[in-house]
């Protein structure tokens, strides 16, 4: 049975080429503030990047050296903390939107665009 195993997307990868993946869209979608993908990958990258924005509300070394080991990319995080906190300040949550584009041409996989709210 499968009950309540919600989120446990494997992607068809090992779990470091997982984590890799994952890590890699979270700073593409802080880079460029919108990214296109499959939607079950927005929705796994969504459980990542919104405690990160909310780590970034209170710029403190600390708080920068945790997203710094989570994400990996110092420009990633001095946009995070520079740009994008600042941006959230006033926000209680809700940091991204996922929008459903229809379906890929190739194998039907259902596409989106997840991006960060203005």
């Amino acid at each position: 049975m499968r009950h309540r195993v919600a989120g446990s997307q494997k992607f068809g990868r090992r779990p470091d080429e997982r984590a890799a993946m994952l890590k890699n869209l979270t700073v593409s979608l802080i880079k460029h503030d919108k990214v296109r993908t499959t939607l079950a990958k927005a929705q796994a990258v969504r459980r990542i990047v919104e405690p990160l924005i909310t780590l970034s509300l209170e710029d403190t070394p600390h708080n920068r050296r945790l997203a710094e080991s989570r994400l990996g990319d110092r420009i990633a995080v001095a946009k995070l903390f520079d740009d994008i906190g600042p941006r959230m300040s006033g926000r209680n949550g809700g940091y991204t939107r996922i929008y459903k584009l229809g379906n890929r041409q190739g194998d039907g996989a259902p596409m989106a665009v997840i991006e960060i709210i203005e």
